[in-house]
């Protein structure tokens, strides 16, 4: 069983790495659009500093709902796996830096996240069957 796990195919392998980072994406920019609604997100971004809240709120919205969407479906996964990353960059310096490592307030899930995208900037969503190599 070990064996086969770890011989299977690199796109299955980052399939679950991509299903949870997309799941919190858009949970976390659902709540921002759905519960929130742009005005509470906004005074959220007021409230912690961030420049420009109105355009931040807006930004980080489309970036999480949009980037996450697009991981889940395999569409340009680098490049919505960067904006995310940069989405979580800003959110440790601007807000959770000064609150430690542990959640809540420390950075402890952001820099999951980071790593994670960081994972799927480098790697998009794996080597595809017609680009693997037989020997």
């Amino acid at each position: 069983m070990l064996r086969y796990l770890g011989n299977a195919h690199p796109t299955i392998g980052l399939l679950p790495l991509r299903i949870v980072l997309a799941t919190v994406f858009l949970m976390h920019g659902g709540q921002k659009l759905f519960v929130w609604g742009l005005a509470g997100t906004t005074g959220a971004m007021d409230s912690m500093g961030i420049p420009l809240p109105q355009v931040s709120a807006f930004l980080v919205t489309v970036v999480e709902l949009a980037g996450g969407l697009a991981i889940l479906l395999g569409y340009k996964i680098p490049w919505a796996a960067l904006l995310l990353a940069a989405d979580m960059a800003v959110a440790i310096l601007a807000v959770k830096l000064t609150g430690g490592f542990f959640a809540p307030r420390g950075a402890e899930l952001e820099l999951t996240l980071l790593g994670g995208l960081l994972t799927l900037a480098l790697l998009g969503s794996g080597r595809t069957p017609s680009r693997v190599e037989t020997s």
